[in-house]
């Protein structure tokens, strides 16, 4: 059974933690030192409490400096959820929305929160003046959204808040609008700590030779969804999650809504309680599926970036990356969903299925946001490479398939130790994959007892056959998608017609016994 709704409904006065205290003590160190035109960044992974520490800045600057706060966001629903923590913390304060055209009883309020657009679109009409504003304070500041309301907050002393100080737009770094970075509390120190549940991690290898890269610097939708619709990734997908988050709650991200539905239908049609949620569900469907997700101890939710921001929910257990990201933050904002702490909830685990811990590393490890911060070109030209990341691949046949092949004492083929060999003896580079398919129908034939049995064991190579093609082509340097999947076909028929030869081969042996 899955972590319990109820557990997220015990509420309590909002207390401070040490390094909370810490971090607000540092930026009001600054504030004292530059009042005013300075603009600070600040770090804190997801989960951490970035809306409670803005909060009590917030709460002690009004008190001590007597001047009004502009917070700010990107989207609607962080408004509303700023909002509510801001008067928790007992500061009165009002939302600048589209409902709201003049300002006529700003002198009720010292703190003000907006969405980006809106108050961009008032602002640039002067339809709209707020008097005696000294803070401004950014929520998920890596957003260039915020870039174009900075020269009406000149003189005021800017605070960004953000889990990932690298910018949505590598061609804008967040150093040219930042004089400063202050990195709180890392992951491994807030899951020691006991503040972030603990991540149990699981990588599958996952060829992305097909995917483009989009004006965006990620990977495109299209391509994304050629790849993660077709029936091999939906049945890795679903064999993933059996294995390892089977009967847990869990979030599913995909890059593409046709993948999200695909995702959808694969899970419902193997008896799984699923939904779906994009940003074209109405805003009453979006809180019926929320709403069915929190309540329900096993629930699936399959969606597409929507859930990234904005979405708070404990009692989820297992985060599954159906897709592949360059976006180190979205990285972050993913994976961080699953890692909020409940009495009964200290673990949590990651399914990646787009080799983006390869890419990034473990989202627990250690990462300096001061370097990333200085110098962003230097880091993304040192991100491992897919091809890099493919050719480290190993295949480790499962321990269900393994079963399958039980009478058979070998079962690896050293693909790069027999491309060697063919040109140490000086034979035909495609000696390699003849003794590869030869040993291969040599498992399926001594693992079955009619050639009908060894062809439906072969079907269970598929992957082996994939990664030992891939390896082969990389040997002789020609490693485009389309010659590869002409690779496996041929492989897989001339496995099929291996297969045949052995069993005749057999059959006449005994017939001549």
């Amino acid at each position: 059974m899955g972590v319990q709704p109820t557990d997220t409904k015990k509420k309590g006065p909002k207390v401070l933690y040490d390094y909370q205290a810490r971090d607000i003590d540092k930026i009001f160190s600054r504030l004292e030192e530059f009042n005013e035109n300075y603009n600070l960044l600040y770090q804190l992974p997801t989960g951490g409490g970035k809306t409670v520490i803005f909060s009590e800045i917030v709460r002690r600057y009004i008190e001590t400096k007597k001047k009004k706060v502009m917070v700010l966001t990107h989207r609607i629903e962080l408004c509303a959820q700023t909002s509510n923590m801001l008067s928790e913390f007992s500061v009165k304060n009002k939302i600048i929305n589209s409902n709201v055209k003049k300002l006529e009883d700003q002198h009720e309020y010292m703190c003000f929160v907006a969405m980006v657009e809106t108050l961009n679109n008032r602002l640039n009409d002067d339809k709209l003046e707020i008097d005696d504003v000294g803070m401004v304070i950014i929520d998920e500041a890596h957003y260039n959204s915020f870039r174009k309301l900075f020269k009406f907050f000149n003189k005021c002393f800017i605070l960004g808040v953000t889990a990932t100080p690298l910018s949505s737009n590598m061609k804008l770094p967040m150093k040219d609008n930042y004089r400063e970075l202050i990195v709180g509390d890392t992951i491994p120190s807030l899951i020691g700590k006991n503040f972030l549940a603990k991540p149990v991690t699981y990588t599958y290898d996952v060829g992305l030779g097909s995917l483009k890269i989009g004006m965006n610097g990620d990977y495109t939708v299209k391509s994304s969804e050629e790849l993660y619709t077709n029936a091999l990734m939906q049945d890795k997908l679903l064999k993933a999650y059996e294995e390892r988050s089977k009967g847990k709650k869990t979030l599913i991200f995909n890059n593409g809504i046709n993948t999200s539905v695909q995702v959808y239908d694969t899970f419902y049609r193997a008896g799984y309680p699923i939904r779906h949620l994009d940003n074209t569900n109405s805003r009453q469907e979006r809180s019926d599926i929320l709403a069915w997700f929190k309540n329900t101890p096993d629930a699936i939710l399959t969606s597409v970036s929507i859930l990234t921001t904005g979405f708070d929910e404990p009692t989820v257990e297992s985060i599954i990356l159906n897709r592949a990201t360059k976006s180190l933050t979205l990285y972050f904002q993913m994976i961080g969903r699953g890692s909020r702490i409940l009495p009964n909830k200290s673990e949590f685990a990651i399914i990646d299925m787009g080799n983006n811990i390869a890419r990034f590393g473990l989202w627990s490890g250690d990462i300096d946001w001061q370097a990333i911060f200085r110098s962003p070109d230097f880091y993304y030209d040192n991100l491992v490479s897919d091809e890099e990341i493919e050719r480290n691949f190993k295949y480790v046949m499962p321990a269900e398939i393994r079963k399958e092949f039980a009478n058979s004492t070998v079962i690896d083929f050293d693909i790069e130790e027999a491309y060697a060999n063919t040109k140490k003896y000086g034979l035909r580079s495609k000696s390699v994959l003849e003794d590869s398919i030869a040993q291969h129908a040599q498992m399926c034939v001594e693992n079955s007892e009619d050639v009908f049995d060894a062809r439906i064991l072969s079907k269970l190579l598929d992957q082996d056959i994939e990664y030992r093609v891939r390896r082969y082509s990389y040997c002789i340097s020609k490693s485009t998608k389309n010659y590869r999947d002409w690779l496996q076909e041929d492989y897989g028929k001339k496995l099929r017609s291996k297969i045949n030869q052995l069993f005749m081969d057999n059959n006449n042996e005994n017939e001549s016994v």
